[in-house]
């Protein structure tokens, strides 16, 4: 039986007349990566600042492992807010072992899971550089290390492949999915979908503070398939029997997106495309909607256009930037 990492009951947070979050229930379980998806100001960050007792909900109760959450329980905590922050003129090793120390680490331990860390994330020999030397991408990975030096039983991650390269984005989800193994509960929060869609094991999607959709990711996506195919190649899709429409795939430049009317099978049509030699494929699969196709059609509405509007409202954002950290201390 999974043990329950947090529990979020019926939490609300207002900010004057805007309400950032609206009576959310969820529950994160160890060992599994649970994403927390949707839009700019959808609520997701207020949500994670009331978990981590950053701020305090209006109405609803928080447990972490059971428990309201203590100065003790932090400590079992890794937290990346979006909100980067490290002291820029201190050799990176230094900064490692030092936030280590204070998540309870000796100095020689913080410094030797530094090095490792440094190693894994390909860095090791950049180690004596200050961090103002680093770039954007390098000193995302640095902070990860942070996060997770002092192997928490449970991190969580907002926005945490802003501004990697795919190669690098590849290394921390790869990081990610061995902490999963290690029976490590990992939230990530994201507004960019298809960067954790194909890791998480479940999802929290929300949309201007409510809830919109909840479960396992497959069982969503069962719930939201459509009857049809994605076929890359060459030849006229619309003659194949039981075709109903064709139409560009929303998440790929050359394929089609093909909807089948209700009676007509996939190898029906894989068959009728290998007996005519007026077809040629290079892709064929089944139609699966992509969390963001499947966030259009909850919301009726496109994230761009929400984010759009919420930057139009909140040029001066009525919830506060938390210039603290998680440890309480200035980030300079």
């Amino acid at each position: 039986m999974q043990q329950t990492a947090i529990s979020v009951e019926h939490i609300s947070k207002v900010y004057g007349t805007f309400k950032a979050v609206d009576d959310l229930s969820f529950e994160v379980n160890r060992g599994e990566i649970f994403a927390m998806l949707g839009p700019n100001g959808a609520g997701k960050s207020t949500t994670i600042r009331m978990i981590l007792d950053i701020l305090r909900p209006d109405t609803g109760k928080i447990a972490i492992f059971g428990e309201k959450i203590s100065e003790d329980l932090k400590h079992r905590i890794g937290y990346l807010p979006e909100e980067r922050g490290l002291y820029r003129e201190v050799p990176v090793i230094e900064v490692m072992t030092y936030l280590g120390t204070l998540k309870g680490l000796t100095r020689p331990e913080a410094k030797k899971r530094a090095m490792r860390l440094l190693e894994q994330l390909e860095l090791a020999d950049k180690a004596k550089k200050k961090v103002k030397e680093f770039s954007k991408g390098m000193q995302q990975k640095v902070q990860f290390a942070v996060t997770i030096i002092h192997e928490p039983d449970l991190i969580i991650v907002d926005e945490p492949f802003s501004g990697l390269d795919p190669v690098n984005t590849q290394l921390m989800k790869n990081m990610v999915k061995d902490l999963r193994q290690k029976g490590t509960a990992v939230v990530m929060s994201s507004h960019e979908m298809f960067q954790v869609e194909e890791m998480a094991d479940r999802l929290l999607m929300v949309n201007r503070g409510k809830l919109a959709l909840y479960g396992a990711v497959d069982e969503v996506r069962k719930r939201y398939a459509i009857h049809g195919i994605i076929i890359e190649g060459q030849g006229d899709w619309e003659k194949l029997h039981g075709v109903e429409s064709v139409e560009h795939a929303s998440n790929s430049r050359n394929a089609m997106l093909i909807r089948l009317q209700p009676n007509v099978t996939t190898d029906a049509i894989l068959s009728e495309i290998a007996r005519n030699d007026a077809y040629h494929i290079t892709k064929f699969e089944q139609a699966v909607p992509s969390l963001n196709d499947i966030f259009i059609t909850v919301a009726g509405e496109r994230i761009e256009d929400i984010e759009a509007e919420y930057k139009e409202k909140h040029t001066t954002s009525t919830n506060p930037t938390v210039k603290r950290g998680f440890l309480g201390r200035k980030a300079k």
